[in-house]
């Protein structure tokens, strides 16, 4: 028989050292939710940083993604992914609400955590905006690492934030967010997040978040190493609007660079479409659809392997496709 697509429910890490989740229980349907789930892990096969199967998607038979994909990589992932990756699948997806503003913070890059960490990805990642608000984004200036450093240990919060290009961002748009960039989500935006399969933050701010930001906020490696990831370049007003901007109404959503790092389809439906064949994280953003033989509403989630082959989509709606990097 051929392998399905799998409804997820949700899959939020608790106690997160900020504030959200209630637009995520919205979004999904569901009632309510604890103040500190403001992360919903979609087909994850990662874990929180520091703990051991915390973040990890658990299918409806009871096995964690991670080892049916380990079991099965082919079948999940496809033969020209498993023969350039293995059961990597290079991919995860998150909804994020804000219920807070999230601090100022970057993520590392691939040779970064690869020589620092000993971790096979850094953090690239980039938002498909849910529900608007600010998000905050780049230098305005270039910024000296004696300087950086200095505000990082005053904890000058006030100018951490004004260093950041600040733009306001409404549904449809996209947030590009490559690693070593300074970014920080306003409150109030929900978004779907693609990014690498790691959970690598570098704080530069954690006044008011439930977090010990003088021992967590360098992932082990002191502030003076972890500071050498964050790029300390200005992005003028021309750079900004290539990292943020309107979706196309459909088709591929994020900036060519984002690419080697993973793929979101935005597909309107309006009487039938089809969702090519390939590993994937489907979320339906709105209308009523049937996505193969699934009747699905908003905020429903799926994650699709490989061997489910091309799955027909009817109704009307819209729905997101996130899928890994081209082999």
């Amino acid at each position: 028989m051929m392998p399905r697509p799998v409804i997820l429910p949700s899959n939020r890490p608790a106690e997160r050292f900020y504030l959200g989740g209630a637009r995520i229980s919205a979004f999904r349907g569901e009632s309510g939710s604890a103040p500190r789930e403001p992360e919903d892990w979609i087909g994850s096969t990662t874990n929180v940083n520091g703990e051991s199967e915390v973040g990890l998607t658990r299918l409806p038979d009871g096995r964690l993604l991670r080892d049916a994909v380990e079991a099965d990589p082919v079948g999940w992932l496809g033969e020209e992914h498993v023969r350039r990756w293995e059961a990597d699948t290079r991919l995860l997806v998150k909804l994020l609400d804000a219920g807070q503003r999230l601090p100022v913070h970057a993520h590392p890059h691939d040779d970064f955590a690869a020589s620092h960490l000993g971790r096979a990805h850094g953090k690239a990642e980039a938002w498909y905006i849910l529900q608007g608000g600010t998000v905050h984004v780049g230098l305005r200036r270039d910024v000296g690492s004696a300087e950086l450093a200095d505000l990082v240990e005053r904890q000058d919060v006030d100018a951490l934030l004004a260093l950041l290009h600040a733009v306001d961002v409404v549904p449809g748009d996209v947030v590009w967010v490559p690693p070593g960039e300074l970014h920080a989500i306003g409150e109030g935006v929900l978004l779907l997040e693609l990014q690498q399969p790691e959970d690598l933050s570098i704080l530069l701010e954690w006044q008011g978040f439930a977090i010990d930001g003088p021992a967590l906020g360098h992932l082990g490696l002191g502030f003076e190493v972890a500071l050498a990831a964050v790029n300390r370049g200005v992005r003028t007003p021309h750079e900004v609007r290539t990292l943020v901007g309107a979706a196309p109404a459909s088709g591929s959503v994020f900036p060519s660079d984002a690419d080697r790092y993973f793929r979101l389809e935005r597909m309107p439906v309006d009487g039938e479409a089809v969702i090519d064949q390939g590993f994937s994280i489907a979320v339906v953003a709105s209308g009523a659809l049937t996505v193969g033989s699934d009747a699905l509403g908003a905020g429903s989630t799926l994650v699709v392997p490989h061997a489910a082959g091309a799955l027909r989509v009817t109704g009307v709606g819209e729905v997101l496709v996130a899928r890994p990097p081209t082999p």
